[in-house]
């Protein structure tokens, strides 16, 4: 159908309509992806033999029985660097063989590896890090033995970099009430910090890097990106058959990537979004880059591209129902979602058809990639998803328009939808492959359960923290930190240092459900971690996204612009 033939002849727009502007900056990428073709030297049969056969000779090396494997440490080192490294998902069969054998030593010692580690920093860390960060349940209480009769930490673990690094990054997996890993993040720190200066590269580039973005809250293609650097420089643990492996590996799914967002490109650029609706930000490359920090693996192609065309679209209508609508169009738009009908459309302003529009055929568009996979079914969720983001945008809308200032509890509450992510962390399950599964998945994402609950209060409150003060300026709607001021009474920074308390313990909350032994597949749960991963890539040193001309620049072209050198 063509959903353009039923636009509206009336025109949108009053002339006497005071409208406001926030001046977003360009496109700084412009047209720079539409013509890019995949790198035929990453893509002939040559390259793709040659990635087989290393793919091989890994494989073989991770073989539970191979004679290699003499000891726990040899073990936890090579599963490290393939995650580490970014190449796990080829070989997520042994690495959880691989995986049992780290949790058998680490439990009940009822397997055939060397224990002469089992006091090292470095080795216990690195093993608690690794079997939490998938899902099992490990006690804290291994870092005991690494204090002293007073309770501190040892004085003799602080020249130790190493180490200390490994023991920093295993206390970002802590949930609420592990005091031992609170207090060995705040030992590790402040002694990274002091020994910074004096440690040689690589070991000092890794160091810098996780004080900076702690390994458990980076965008895995990122972290991919700047470990293969330091790996490569690393001469005493380095594997060539794996560095070149990896180095492959980003190559060929750079190019991958390069070629959906051409795609991606084109579309934006047909539908025009920037010429017409001009008053709204031009963000599809960083909305790409956004969603590769959900899913980067080639098998999530098509869920991928579905993700980047909602939320640059629910960008758009972001900015729609925050700076441009009037309240009675607003409220037209609103209605029109609900209703979910291509006629819908000719009771809105002209601008607002185009978004409209868009956003019922990217729908349609993926309901009908999935027309052997019952798409009534995963699409209802998609719908049901987008609808519960457009009521919370029109609730802050009312609020604004009303000039009120809810109660911090209110902007919590309302803030943990209208923060797009229980409808990405929705749609990032539409279209998988076993429907079984997705049937009940969609089931439970829909419900906003604890995780998505979380990572969407991590991207609220994470979020007001670094812009409140542009937002103020701006006179856009109050942020959680104004409603915590207003209601309580406190400064500013009081405020702050609350709200990041409280940013703290959900991420501690997400690491609980993770390590629920009883937790969903982690297929499910996946998502909403690398959602609010990206909020930490995006917005920590301010509005990564709005102002994307910095940091956010940088880090784009390092994954979709600039390949690896073999």
């Amino acid at each position: 159908r063509d959903l353009k033939s039923v636009l509206s002849s009336k025109e949108s727009t009053k002339a006497d309509v005071n409208r406001r502007s926030s001046n977003y900056h360009p496109s700084i990428w412009g047209d720079h992806f539409i013509n890019v073709s995949s790198n035929e030297k990453y893509t002939n049969t040559e390259v793709e033999k040659r990635f087989e056969t290393l793919k091989a000779e890994i494989e073989k090396l991770l073989v539970s029985n191979n004679t290699a494997w003499k000891t726990l440490e040899e073990i936890v080192a090579i599963v490290n660097q393939l995650q580490r490294l970014g190449v796990a998902y080829h070989f997520e069969n042994e690495i959880k063989e691989a995986l049992q054998t780290i949790y058998d030593s680490h439990v009940n010692g009822n397997c055939d590896v060397n224990y002469d580690h089992n006091n090292d920093l470095y080795i216990v860390a690195l093993r608690f890090r690794l079997l939490r960060q998938h899902g099992y349940k490990v006690s804290a209480d291994i870092f005991k033995k690494f204090r002293d009769e007073k309770g501190e930490f040892k004085a003799m673990l602080t020249n130790d970099a190493k180490g200390l690094l490994c023991l920093y990054e295993a206390s970002y997996l802590r949930v609420q009430g592990e005091n031992i890993l609170e207090e060995a993040c705040e030992f590790s720190r402040k002694h990274l910090k002091s020994l910074l200066s004096h440690l040689s590269t690589p070991l000092a580039d890794q160091v810098e890097h996780s004080l900076e973005i702690p390994l458990h809250r980076g965008m895995p293609r990122l972290e991919a990106r700047q470990y293969i650097s330091i790996y490569e420089a690393d001469n005493s643990t380095r594997n060539e058959l794996i560095l070149e492996l990896a180095k492959l590996d980003f190559n060929l799914l750079q190019a991958l990537h390069r070629i959906e967002l051409s795609e991606i490109s084109r579309w934006w650029k047909d539908i025009d979004f920037a010429t017409k609706l001009p008053f709204a930000r031009d963000r599809l490359v960083e909305c790409y880059f956004w969603i590769l920090g959900v899913y980067f693996e080639p098998k999530y192609s098509t869920t991928r591209k579905f993700m980047t065309k909602i939320i640059a679209i629910a960008s758009v209508i972001d900015d729609i129902y925050d700076v441009y609508g009037t309240l009675e169009e607003l409220k037209l738009f609103t209605h029109a979602i609900e209703r979910w009908e291509v006629v819908a459309a000719n009771e809105l302003p002209k601008y607002m058809q185009v978004c409209y529009f868009a956003l019922l055929d990217v729908v349609k568009e993926m309901e009908d990639k999935l027309v052997n996979k019952e798409p009534l079914c995963c699409m209802y969720y998609a719908k049901e998803a987008i609808k519960g983001l457009v009521r919370a945008y029109f609730v802050e809308a009312k609020w604004f328009h009303a000039k009120y200032v809810p109660t911090f509890e209110e902007c919590v509450e309302n803030s943990t939808m209208s923060s797009g992510y229980p409808m990405l962390a929705v749609e990032a399950l539409v279209g998988l492959e076993d429907m079984a599964i997705t049937k009940r998945a969609l089931d439970w994402a829909i419900s906003v359960p604890k995780i998505i609950r979380s990572s969407s209060l991590i991207a609220r409150l994470d979020d007001d923290v670094h812009t409140y003060k542009v937002e103020q300026e701006r006179g856009d709607a109050p942020s959680s930190v104004e409603c915590y001021v207003q209601q309580y009474g406190v400064s500013e920074e009081e405020a702050c240092n609350k709200i990041k308390g409280m940013v703290e313990i959900e991420w501690m909350n997400i690491n609980e459900e993770i390590q629920d032994p009883n937790h969903p597949p982690l297929q499910w749960l996946l998502p909403s971690l690398n959602l609010a991963r990206m909020m930490v890539v995006l917005y920590q040193n301010g509005d990564g996204y709005t102002n994307s001309t910095g940091k956010t620049k940088d880090r784009i072209a390092s994954l979709l612009v600039d390949p690896l050198p073999m």
